[in-house]
C-alpha cells in the first residue's frame, strides 16, 4: 500500500516532484502546500493547495509524509528553512531516488531528490535535503553534506567533501580529494582542482561570439 505524501511547492520543481513520485515511487501524492501569502490558486496538478500554516491539521504527520520541492534559492537557504519547518511539525521527510539511477551506496538522507542517470559509487555519503539533478557522477568515498544542490552532468571525483548549502552548476568538474567549503557556488563548466574556502564563488568563462556571422560560414 502506498504512503500519502504532501509536497511543499507550487512551481516547476513541485510539478516534477509530483511526476516522479507518482510514476516511480511507493508514494501517493495527496496535496501541495505553500505559505498562505503565496497561494494564487487552490489547485495544482489537480490536487488541493493548502496553506502551510494549516497543513498539519488537514494532512497530519501521523498519516502523511512530506517532501520539500524547492530550488537552490538563496544558496539553498529557503529549501533548508522549509525542510526544518516540516520536521518541526513532526513530518517524516521522503526522498525520491530514481529507479533509473545507479546507486551503489546505502547512505542517503531525508528529502533528497536524486533523478535519472545519476551514478553514486560505493562508499558515497549523501546528507539530508540534497538535490542531484540528472546525469551526475559522484565518485567513491565522496560526501555531500546537507542542503546542497548539484545540477546536471557534474563530475565529483573520488574522496571529495562538499560542505552544507553548496551549489554546483552544470558540467562542473571537481578533482579528487578536495574540500568544498560551505555555501560555495561553483558555476557551470568550471574546473576545480584545489580546496575551496567557505562562500567561494567560481564562475567559468562564457564562449565569445565569433566575428564571422553564420551567413559567411562555408560547408555548413
Amino acid at each position: 500500500m502506498k504512503k500519502n505524501l504532501v509536497i511543499f511547492g507550487f512551481g516547476d520543481i513541485a510539478q516534477l516532484a509530483y511526476y516522479y513520485f507518482r510514476t516511480d515511487s511507493d508514494y501517493n501524492v495527496v496535496a501541495f502546500t505553500v505559505d498562505s501569502a503565496y497561494i494564487i490558486e487552490h489547485q495544482f496538478c489537480g490536487l488541493p493547495v493548502v496553506p502551510f500554516e494549516d497543513i498539519h491539521n488537514q494532512y497530519p504527520p501521523e498519516s502523511n509524509d512530506f517532501f520539500v520541492a524547492l530550488s537552490y534559492s538563496k544558496i539553498n537557504a529557503v529549501r533548508k528553512e522549509k525542510y526544518l519547518a516540516a520536521k518541526a511539525l513532526g513530518y517524516q521527510l521522503a526522498s525520491y531516488i530514481s529507479s533509473h539511477a545507479t546507486v551503489l551506496n546505502e547512505s542517503i538522507g531525508e528529502n533528497c531528490f536524486i533523478l535519472e542517470d545519476n551514478t553514486l559509487q560505493p562508499f558515497v555519503t549523501i546528507g539530508n535535503n540534497v538535490t542531484l539533478w540528472s546525469g551526475n557522477h559522484i565518485g567513491h568515498h565522496s560526501t555531500i553534506h546537507d542542503h546542497c544542490f548539484i545540477a546536471s552532468h557534474v563530475v565529483v571525483s573520488g574522496g571529495v567533501k562538499i560542505a552544507e548549502q553548496c551549489f554546483i552548476g552544470v558540467n562542473a568538474t571537481l578533482r579528487d580529494h578536495i574540500n568544498i567549503g560551505e555555501r560555495s557556488v561553483i558555476g557551470a563548466g568550471t574546473l576545480i582542482l584545489a580546496d575551496v574556502e567557505a562562500e567561494g564563488v567560481y564562475i567559468g568563462s562564457a564562449t565569445e561570439r565569433s566575428r564571422v556571422p553564420s551567413s559567411k560560414l562555408r560547408k555548413i
